[in-house]
């Protein structure tokens, strides 16, 4: 029989090795999801923080319909701000993004402030009760690698706000 500080000692070791794997587990994206070092041909990929946005005062500027980059922003178009470490992964102005679980593409057109970090913030115009009912969650965005698309803005196809076609509609995950 072992004495007791050895046995403590295992005991503790092993919990730390239990502690251990699963904090690793938990970062380990869900099977069948891609993970950001694994783009396919011609597509990058990344497990991003996602929230959500409105044109309102209390939650933008003085200029609630205008982007960081001076683009104007109406309801009914699919935008995304993204984070400054982002754009320098790529994501920069007219750069069109797909995200997992939403249908269609999103183009990035604002920022979010700079404390933020691999985050994405979603814009869904003046419906406040939507951008509630989204919360925070964690998602994998996709977009074209540089060599494939330009991220001009003059070559992207922004959406129109006054095209209106259908209402955007998220999965509830």
């Amino acid at each position: 029989m072992l004495s007791r500080p050895i046995q403590k000692t295992r005991s503790m070791s092993f919990l730390l090795m239990l502690f251990a794997l699963s904090a690793a587990i938990a970062d380990e994206p869900i099977a069948g999801e891609p993970t950001a070092g694994e783009p396919t041909a011609g597509e990058q990929w990344l497990r991003v923080t996602a929230t959500a946005y409105n044109s309102t005062r209390a939650q933008t500027d003085s200029r609630p319909n205008k982007g960081a980059w001076g683009d104007t922003i109406e309801p009914g178009m699919k935008v995304l701000a993204v984070s400054p470490d982002l754009v320098r992964k790529g994501l920069k102005r007219g750069v069109k993004v797909r995200i997992d679980g939403i249908e269609g593409d999103w183009i990035v057109l604002d920022r979010t402030p700079s404390r933020l970090r691999n985050h994405i913030d979603i814009y869904m115009g003046i419906d406040i009760d939507a951008a509630r009912k989204w919360g925070r969650k964690k998602v994998t965005i996709r977009w074209a690698s540089q060599s494939e698309a330009s991220s001009d803005l003059d070559q992207a196809e922004v959406p129109s706000p006054t095209v209106r076609t259908e209402r955007i509609r998220f999965a509830a995950t």
